[in-house]
């Protein structure tokens, strides 16, 4: 029954009304229709409210006072630790990390894992379509420790090659670190085969969720990764926060990220000892409002109910690849079995650039440019792409409204 309530709230125009940002025009009087959540999802009322509420009334640093404010701060901090555990299955509740979200993340794992475990020699598996958040943190720890990044290319479709996975995967491999879902072409990874194969040569697994822990359900106990990342903002959270997520027993065996205050257990001029976890890498006073904001926005998503926000995105993104597909001039840049949030395209004749300024003018957000995904530009032979992408709160006459943009833009091009 819950289910089928979410689905006719989803369904129905006035969840927008839950996001304020959505009922303003730009440019003038147009109407915004906001196709960027791939970047970053708008913010509901109840978000904003609960990091105002908590600037108003709770102020205060986490893990140190004893005064009213400080319990009152650590507690809601704590709360949300908790609930970023139960909607992500994390195997321990002391295996929940907060970060500055999945950049940092990763890099927290590069560096400390990473660090510690990495010689000459191994080898670093990623894929052609990763974020650059995926790739320079294991080119940086290459280079300290003269291990080797490989990428997995991909098929024609826009799919992972997963036989020229298992041909890369051998005893030199220590870590491969995969997107579950492409942030450009949209293509859903198989990680669960994915990470299976990786176990099975023994390597650890780093699985980047910042385009799938918004859209769809995860367990990360369930999928049976090391390591798993992603970022509140992306969820109708707040900026600046995100997750590390891993076993208790793995991160009990890594070094610290960084030093500082909350990290240390026992300080003294000629050595210092660590804090348990989760306090081990979360140096210096953290993004406590963030937390409250991201509880807040997890709140919300479980009230909806991810399974219906899942389905709810599939709808849009497929409705809008088929109707992109068949616009005349629109070229598609991948074709996926699954996709997530996001299609991207090309219009014939007209650079990303110059069509992502012209849609907006019609009050239509989207994205241009590599999307922070080089390497996977040069295999597509472009060097930029446009991309819609979409969230639970998006409609199909969002994509009318985009459609109408472009054949706009192409009326003005002349193609």
């Amino acid at each position: 029954m819950k289910g089928i309530m979410s689905m006719n709230r989803l369904l129905s125009s006035e969840i927008r009304d839950d996001f304020p940002v959505l009922s303003r025009k730009v440019h003038g009087d147009c109407s915004l229709v906001y196709l960027d959540n791939a970047a970053t999802s708008q913010k509901p009322a109840c978000v904003i409210d609960a990091v105002s509420a908590y600037y108003r009334r709770t102020n205060a640093n986490v893990h140190r006072g004893m005064h009213a404010l400080a319990e009152e701060a650590t507690g809601e901090y704590e709360a949300a630790r908790r609930a970023v555990g139960a909607l992500l299955g994390a195997p321990d509740p002391e295996g929940v990390i907060f970060t500055r979200g999945t950049t940092e993340s990763i890099n927290l794992v590069a560096q400390s894992w990473g660090g510690a475990n990495l010689r000459a020699g191994d080898e670093i598996l990623i894929s052609v379509m990763e974020h650059h958040s995926n790739i320079v943190p294991w080119q940086l720890v290459a280079q300290r420790t003269g291990a080797v990044v490989k990428a997995v290319p991909l098929m024609p479709e826009g799919e992972l090659d997963l036989e020229a996975m298992e041909r890369l995967l051998s005893e030199r491999t220590k870590m491969v670190s995969i997107t579950q879902v492409s942030n450009a072409l949209g293509t859903v990874n198989p990680v669960d085969v994915i990470i299976a194969k990786a176990k099975a040569a023994g390597a650890k697994v780093l699985i980047d969720g910042a385009q799938s822990a918004p859209h769809m359900p995860v367990d990360v106990k369930a999928l049976g990764c090391d390591f798993f990342v992603c970022s509140a903002h992306k969820m109708c959270g707040p900026t600046g926060i995100g997750a590390l997520i891993a076993p208790a027993g793995l991160l009990e065996g890594m070094p610290p990220f960084l030093g500082g205050g909350e990290m240390i257990d026992q300080v003294t001029i000629e050595a210092s000892s660590w804090a348990d976890l989760p306090y081990k890498f979360e140096a210096g006073t953290p993004n406590i409002a963030g937390a409250v904001g991201w509880g807040a926005a997890i709140a919300y998503l479980n009230d909806l109910g991810i399974e219906a926000i899942e389905q709810r995105v599939h709808e849009r993104v497929e409705d809008a690849a088929a109707r992109l597909e068949a616009e005349p001039g629109v070229t598609l840049t991948a074709h996926p079995r699954k996709r997530g949030g996001a299609v991207s395209f090309w219009l014939d004749g007209i650079h990303p650039h110059d069509v992502a300024q012209l849609v907006d003018q019609s009050g239509v957000a989207i994205r241009a440019g590599h999307v922070c995904c080089q390497p996977l530009m040069k295999h597509l032979g472009h060097p930029a792409i446009n991309r819609a992408s979409y969230s639970f709160y998006n409609t199909e006459e969002d994509t009318t409204r985009l459609l109408e943009a472009l054949r706009t833009t192409r009326k003005l091009f002349g193609v």
